[in-house]
């Protein structure tokens, strides 16, 4: 009897039935997404007014990622986790530009200068803009249903966003702030999601953290020591949140997802998140919901229903990479 004998070696299912499904990587990157959905709000607190009490962008954007880097060298420690080859760095580099330092830092500068209601627009605009990237960067090839159902999800982010701030508002250097934050996010998106597929989902956002936190720490340092800090409580409750949560632990779930995929897929799911952020608004800031406002979550939310239901497929005639369990 030869090692190929099917007496002793034991029969494998088909690869698509060995790991997470892709229902599970919506079910994670919903997950992340109502972490995230926290995250215009917790700022516009943050920041405050033009006057008064509030902390300094640059404050939030990169000291947040100071404390988060902190939490991830705990978690590496306590998990002995094997530090990453020098081609792993390189390829983690787009995920700490992207989502450590680009995106955190732009929306910070912008919720200073325009509405949340204005950042939600431009922001919506981040699950196509990802599946996009995703597209570039991946063996992913969605069907012409995904790109009708992202297009019409586009549409209905913004529509939804105006319904419920009454116009387009903004503008000015803030848009700029808020494009380069969605590009550079769609990039630390995507990115983050095939590293997630090499090293784990929680092991590629403390790593990038990690690869982040010199500069971070400078900026945080020479952020403090030109602008005195004034700020309530429930200001640093709400930079907490983002250092913990919003930089951190909604991390673990999103790239989780990504991971699972298919990406161009799982990165629709995204497109809820302007609507909870206007519950979050309502809730936290007072803000009116109207039933409008309802009737527009509901249709953003159909053409994400609609999107992820579409197949993707692979321009590859193997199977992808494999999936990393991010608990191991």
């Amino acid at each position: 009897m030869n090692v190929n004998s099917s007496a002793i070696a034991p029969s494998r299912p088909p690869l698509s039935r060995q790991g997470p499904t892709t229902t599970h990587g919506l079910a994670w990157g919903l997950l992340g997404v109502v972490a995230f959905s926290f995250t215009l709000p917790f700022t516009r607190i943050a920041v405050g007014g033009d006057a008064g009490a509030g902390l300094d962008p640059i404050v939030i954007g990169c000291g947040r990622a100071v404390i988060a880097a902190t939490l991830a060298a705990v978690v590496l420690l306590v998990r002995r986790v094997p530090v990453p080859s020098p081609g792993q760095w390189l390829r983690l580099v787009p995920v700490s530009v992207g989502v450590v330092a680009g995106f955190p830092i732009l929306t910070s500068l912008a919720m200073r200068q325009t509405t949340a209601g204005h950042a939600a627009v431009v922001i919506g605009l981040l699950p196509a803009a990802t599946a996009v990237v995703a597209v570039l960067l991946t063996h992913e090839r969605p069907t012409p249903r995904f790109w009708l159902g992202a297009t019409l999800g586009v549409i209905a982010t913004v529509g939804f966003t105006v319904v419920a701030h009454g116009s387009l508002g903004g503008g000015g250097v803030s848009d700029v702030y808020l494009v380069a934050a969605v590009a550079l996010g769609a990039l630390g998106y995507a990115q983050g999601g095939r590293m997630s597929r090499e090293i784990g989902s929680w092991q590629t956002i403390c790593w990038a953290l990690i690869l982040a936190s010199p500069v971070m720490l400078a900026a945080t340092t020479v952020a403090l020591g030109t602008r005195p800090v004034h700020a309530t409580p429930g200001q640093w409750g709400a930079f907490l949140y983002l250092a913990g949560i919003s930089m951190f632990l909604g991390f673990f779930a999103w790239y989780r997802g990504l991971a699972i995929g298919p990406m161009t897929t799982v990165s629709q799911i995204q497109l809820v998140q302007p609507v909870l952020s206007v519950i979050w608004a309502v809730v936290l800031l007072g803000e009116q919901l109207t039933p409008a406002l309802t009737v527009g979550g509901c249709v953003v939310i159909g053409c994400a229903a609609f999107t992820v239901r579409s197949r993707v497929r692979d321009r590859t005639t193997g199977p992808g990479p494999a999936f990393v369990d991010p608990r191991g």
